[in-house]
């Protein structure tokens, strides 16, 4: 049977338009729409491809000057109008070369011929859907005909899968799809490529796929690591996008896309079939242009699996209706959300971080027009320390006592001054470290190499089975620059490659009590959720050094909380007027010097954080915000593409 249909859907497309009706818009369609339109008859899942394809065509070329190839030196291009969003498309070879696609974005560099019946491509998996809507007259799921793309860190049976690397797997496909994939397709989600990606988790380029670019500012990057999940979004080449967070991957290209983006908290969602950068901060994080159809995915995705040994602590944890009920609340009233003074104290940082710190402050304001009640210990304040000072000498004393040698001496009997400390915060050392900013900082050893070799191993290729095959086989790009978004793949696997054994109990204990602190912290002022900028500093020009991180804050977006466990849902705020860049100065303090103000018109986003596994109350406040002030808009140069 499955076979007949697959042959339905094969037969069904000759007769179809290669291109859609015209009638309706993509351009910031939302899920909603989308199905509005197919239940009326007025689309098919194959126009809504279609649609999309049309735009990747017309928006999704290279964006660099790259004169020596995709390995080589480049050169960035105003107003480029592209933005190579995408590493693979999800097209048979007859198809891609119909629509003129480059082959390098064919679904397998190692399948030439492609033409594995059980392995649909997105129009033929339209089709099908087209075929069960005309016998049923319903939707298979809540992502019937939405076309998707998936970060190339994941794993997808149809679609070459190398974390932007350009490895020579025996097979570039793996053999199953992981868990949140399947559910992905199961919903009646098509998804229509493979999203570019910084190579392994990091950065604005790779080898395989070239440099990214975003809409907004084609000399910009996107987001680094996830940022072609999020430029898809932006620009209406894919409804939603499925990002990684590690650091802040999921967030980051959020804030520079002007889109939705949420890191859930790690349990929620299985993290099985996926090319970890770590086992302790990966997360699964849905892109959307909406809250509403962020938290749609997310009902989708999250969920036991026993693949993935953490997503049991979430059994029993998610909320009683579903998270896509949650956004159309209009009042915040009753619920108290705490401003993290600690990440917009101007004083602590530069003017590259002022605007986006303005911006949010509108969005304080705003949360309080919804009726939330709003506690903030005001623009010098710090909304967590107390607290800090008070359960960090028993719950992080380790780290306490090795920033503190003078107090604690090594011989020294260090059990009076913690108590006494835990009883009366004011003898918290007054220039410690350890503020809720950068409580910690505790290595791994060995976790980076561990978790690839165990993706390597359970993949099973018979070409690239080691993180020392991946170094010795694989092809790098050449143009590496330090302190940037163009950095050195090959010595970042060699520097993992290093570590013989591994150790990430400290870790483990820093993710422990990061979370006892911060929840304490949390119920002490009995808050629903905090308030922070994703990130203080708007996205920076593509190859050319980043601002220096200055007082735990670093050029991309907070990770502390949320890389330990703290839900973070991140939603438009604004756009700046002006920025502050960085350019290479040999003669300045760490080799770079700022420049500015210059004129920028660039996004920014307010996070909104939470409890672990309550997203539903960060949804509640997300919607009611972006409902309120709607801030998300199109990028100027990326309109509807001329008939």
């Amino acid at each position: 049977m499955r076979l007949f249909r697959l042959a339905f859907a094969l037969s069904a497309l000759s007769s179809l338009p290669t291109l859609a009706a015209p009638s309706f818009a993509v351009e910031e369609a939302t899920i909603a729409d989308i199905q509005k339109a197919i239940l009326a008859r007025q689309i098919t899942a194959t126009e809504v491809v279609n649609l999309h394809l049309k735009r990747i065509k017309a928006y999704d070329g290279v964006c660099v000057k790259q004169p020596d190839g995709v390995l080589g030196k480049i050169e960035t291009i105003p107003n480029a109008g592209q933005i190579n969003a995408y590493a693979t498309l999800n097209l048979r070879p007859a198809m891609l070369k119909k629509w003129g696609f480059n082959p390098h974005k064919a679904r397998s560099m190692t399948d030439k011929a492609d033409a594995d019946p059980a392995l649909p491509d997105a129009l033929e998996a339209a089709a099908e859907l087209d075929r069960q809507f005309a016998a049923t007259g319903k939707l298979v799921g809540p992502l019937h005909g939405i076309p998707i793309s998936v970060k190339d860190q994941y794993d997808t049976a149809d679609l070459r899968t190398t974390s932007g690397a350009d490895a020579p797997y025996a097979n570039d496909r793996p053999p199953l799809d992981a868990e949140f994939v399947k559910r992905l397709r199961a919903a009646g989600a098509i998804i229509i490529g493979k999203a570019n990606m910084g190579e392994y988790a990091s950065g604005d380029r790779s080898s395989f796929g070239g440099v990214l670019c975003n809409p907004y500012d084609t000399e910009r990057s996107p987001g680094r690591s996830s940022g072609g999940s999020g430029s898809s979004v932006a620009a209406s080449l894919a409804v939603c996008s499925i990002a990684e967070e590690s650091g802040p991957s999921a967030r980051n290209p959020a804030k520079n896309n002007n889109v939705v983006g949420i890191a859930a908290t790690q349990e929620l969602v299985s993290r099985a079939g996926m090319i970890k950068a770590s086992y302790m901060n990966d997360r699964v994080g849905p892109l959307c242009r909406t809250v509403e159809d962020t938290a749609t995915v997310l009902d989708v995705i999250s969920g036991y699996d026993p693949k993935d040994e953490l997503t049991a602590f979430g059994i029993g944890r998610k909320p009683p209706q579903p998270y896509a009920s949650y956004p159309h609340e209009k009042s915040l009233k009753g619920l108290r959300i705490g401003v993290l003074r600690e990440f917009m104290n101007k004083a602590l940082f530069t003017k590259a971080d002022e605007q986006s710190i303005d911006i949010v402050e509108r969005a304080v304001t705003d949360l309080q027009k919804l009726g939330a009640t709003i506690v903030d210990p005001g623009a010098s304040g710090a909304l967590f320390q107390q607290c800090v000072a008070r359960y960090a000498p028993s719950a992080y004393s380790r780290a306490l006592i090795q920033q503190n040698p003078k107090l604690f001496p090594a011989d020294g009997d260090h059990i009076p001054q913690l108590v006494a400390m835990s009883a009366d915060p004011k003898l918290f050392p007054a220039d410690s470290t350890l503020t809720i900013r950068d409580l910690g900082a505790d290595k791994t050893i060995g976790e980076g190499r561990f978790v690839l070799d165990q993706y390597l191993q359970a993949r099973g290729d018979a070409n690239i089975k080691s993180t020392e095959d991946l170094i010795n086989k694989s092809r790098f790009y050449t143009d590496v620059r330090a302190g940037t978004g163009f950095s050195d793949k090959k010595k970042g696997l060699e520097e993992k490659f290093k570590d013989k054994t591994l150790d990430i109990s400290a870790r483990l204990e820093q993710r422990f009590a990061l979370q006892q602190i911060g929840i304490q912290c949390m119920a002490e002022q009995n808050l629903d959720a905090v308030v922070y900028p994703t990130s203080n500093i708007p996205s920076p020009k593509l190859g050319m050094p980043t601002e220096p991180n200055k007082n735990g804050r670093s050029a991309l977006a907070w990770t502390l909380l949320g890389a330990n466990g703290f839900p973070a849902l991140s939603v438009p705020a604004g756009f700046t007027t002006e920025v502050y860049d960085r350019v290479p100065d040999k003669d300045a303090e760490g080799g770079t010097r700022m420049i500015g103000p210059i004129a920028a018109k660039l996004p920014v986003n307010v996070d909104f954080l939470g409890k672990p596994f309550d997203e539903a109350t960060l949804f509640r406040i997300a919607g009611a915000y972006e409902a309120a002030t709607r801030h998300r808009q199109a990028p100027a140069g990326f309109g509807p593409v001329k008939k």
